[in-house]
């Protein structure tokens, strides 16, 4: 294959306007790249950070960073997969010679965070085009948005054939991000109490990372009840509507005897439930930011109670984890029953319908969904 391919993708040509879903270009697999065929592309909030402006990137861009597919063509030199193989895409990718990367942190990777922040892959270029000739900007190197994606081989891991392409999209990002918060980043225990503002589909595996753990209480905080419901089921002892009718740091504290919990997650994205989580958070304790913000999103902390409370507040990008071994991982926790993947996924919409499936997301409809290829 040698020629560009033509495929249907959503495209974003200018932030706060609809993606557009056309047919495009795709130019195949050079050296160390492969091409896959998208069956399953998760509808995350980050992408809707991009459509609304909150996280500038150039444009026209395909978005799509959490799916799961098949390799369909494979450039010179690639070892590590072979047409046919499964893969679930790596939106971080890992080059395994930077810094990070050898040092056990490749959500740090800074090949990955160069193309993630440029829309290039790592010699510069990009793989798509309009049928005119315009150049289309990769989002996070993978662009799960379109049926036909090029991308490196380092931003894919190979997985079973037999593990179902839905199941293995959720983990890619909302699964591996929320479990992983909470075993690698924070490091909850048996018997630790956790709170969880925000229960979208990352904040639904902290709470079900959390119980994982064996956190004797695990106090999920959201807007809708709807994500409630499903936060008990992946194993919330206690929810808290967040109506504006009660003080949330004030409800946490009240359940957890009047100390706040040894870890806070914020796993939203804003200002006020940043500062919230900190607040819930017990002396002693570790908040852990998991939500994307804006790039100069600045928060109110106080510092005297950092000092004298010796709390901790720290980030966690993709879970601290190590996607190319902990996603086969986590697989193999789902196959032994201690890993919940079904009660995860709300809703199913095919890419011509991806405009619906993110203003349903905005709507607060939506705990995780996803983008079905046939």
């Amino acid at each position: 294959m040698s020629q560009p391919q033509e495929t249907l993708a959503a495209v974003l040509y200018e932030a706060r306007t609809p993606l557009r879903v056309e047919t495009v270009q795709v130019l195949p697999p050079g050296p160390g790249e492969i091409l896959v065929q998208i069956k399953a592309a998760g509808v995350c909030h980050s992408d809707l950070h991009v459509m609304k402006g909150d996280q500038p990137l150039g444009m026209p861009i395909i978005l799509g960073h959490e799916g799961a597919g098949v390799v369909v063509a494979i450039g010179a030199g690639v070892a590590s997969v072979e047409v046919g193989d499964h893969v679930i895409p790596i939106w971080r990718m890992s080059c395994g010679s930077c810094e990070y990367c050898l040092g056990g942190r490749p959500a740090l990777c800074e090949v990955g965070t160069r193309m993630r922040f440029t829309g290039r892959m790592p010699d510069g270029k990009t793989r798509f085009q309009t049928g005119e000739g315009r150049e289309i900007l990769h989002y996070a190197g993978v662009s799960t948005f379109s049926k036909l994606t090029t991308m490196p081989e380092g931003a894919a891991v190979k997985i079973d054939p037999g593990f179902p392409l839905e199941k293995a999209a959720l983990i890619g990002c909302g699964v591996i991000t929320g479990v992983g918060a909470v075993f690698a980043s924070a490091g909850v225990g048996l018997g630790d109490t956790v709170a969880v503002f925000g229960c979208g589909g990352i904040g639904l595996n902290i709470v079900q990372g959390a119980a994982m753990a064996g956190a004797r209480q695990i106090i999920a905080v959201d807007t809708v009840p709807m994500k409630l419901d499903v936060a008990r089921v992946m194993g919330a002892t206690h929810t808290l509507h967040a109506d504006g009718t009660t003080d949330p740091v004030a409800a946490v504290r009240e359940m957890t005897g009047g100390l706040g919990v040894d870890f806070g997650f914020e796993a939203v994205g804003l200002v006020e439930t940043i500062e919230q989580a900190y607040d819930a958070t017990r002396k002693g304790g570790t908040t852990v930011v998991v939500g994307i913000t804006p790039p100069e999103t600045k928060a109110r902390i106080n510092v005297n109670a950092l000092l004298y409370a010796e709390k901790t507040l720290k980030g966690s990008l993709y879970g601290s984890l190590r996607p190319r071994i902990d996603l086969p991982r986590l697989i193999a926790m789902h196959e032994a029953g201690r890993l919940q993947l079904d009660a995860l996924l709300t809703h199913r919409w095919p890419l011509e319908e991806i405009n619906e499936a993110y203003a349903a997301l905005e709507r607060g409809e939506v705990a995780r969904g996803l983008i079905i290829n046939e």
